[in-house]
């Protein structure tokens, strides 16, 4: 399936930005690139196929962005402040002037779904479980949950927002935000191979978290032979992407 290729001039970000659309009905879908990916990715190491399905029919449409990584997660030798609160402006961008295009250019009213892999699993899992309000379903695949580890270490407020790990411990159990995050329908998966340590580790933190506070993710743990890369994920998110459709009705 051909995408359609958007240019969107971000404020938060003051630059230009870029987005590959694919699709043309039903839910949309934010689907946030791995680390250093741009919006191209998805295609381009055949995620396509796994949605080909819903895509044909009508029953969503993908909207897949570019990261800015490499200013961020990836500036190894960069002031980790200054990377932490670009981050933040990207956060910004997503859920303050491109969420609000993609509802526009769907003519959809709802909430919409977000997915992605590795490190863009790690952005969908902040995404839903920071923003309940604008998403009711996310499939993260292979993410990890510790923001300042990605930092080498480096921990500070933008950072611990950032953080699954270390806000929802900290989040109490009569937050209304537990109710909205039991809106979503949220899957986590992660493989438990090669390059998959640091994913089990925060997920096992996160699924202690919402045992304890009763929330209700799905976190599904693959065999020993399924390692952190692409064409693992292509079997996940053909796997779980039916699943999700059905549980909110798309």
């Amino acid at each position: 399936m051909s995408g359609r290729y958007q240019h969107f001039y971000s404020h938060a970000l003051s630059r230009d930005t870029h987005s590959m659309v694919y699709g043309y009905g039903g839910k949309p879908v934010l689907v946030l690139p791995s680390q250093d990916g741009v919006a191209k990715d998805f295609e381009g190491f055949g995620m396509l196929p796994s949605c080909e399905p819903y895509l044909r029919d009508g029953r969503i449409t993908l909207y897949c962005v570019d990261s800015i990584d490499k200013e961020t997660w990836s500036n190894y030798n960069g002031n980790p402040r200054q990377r932490i609160e670009l981050h933040e402006r990207w956060i910004t961008y997503l859920t303050q002037e491109y969420i609000p295009f993609i509802k526009e250019d769907a003519g959809w009213e709802g909430r919409i779904m977000a997915t992605g892999c590795s490190m863009g699993g790690t952005h969908t899992g902040n995404l839903v479980l920071r923003f309940p309000n604008l998403f009711d379903s996310a499939i993260s695949l292979s993410g990890a949950f510790d923001a300042s580890w990605l930092l080498g270490g480096y921990m500070d407020d933008l950072v611990y927002q950032n953080s699954p790990v270390h806000y929802m411990p900290n989040l109490p159990e009569d937050h209304y935000f537990i109710d909205a995050i039991n809106s979503c329908k949220i899957i986590f998966c992660s493989g438990q191979g090669a390059w998959e340590d640091e994913m089990l580790r925060t997920l096992a933190i996160l699924q202690k978290t919402f045992n304890e506070k009763g929330i209700n993710a799905w976190i599904d743990l693959w065999g020993y032979d399924v390692n952190h890369d692409w064409p693992w994920w292509r079997k996940q998110l053909a796997y779980f992407l039916p699943k999700i459709l059905e549980a909110v009705g798309a």
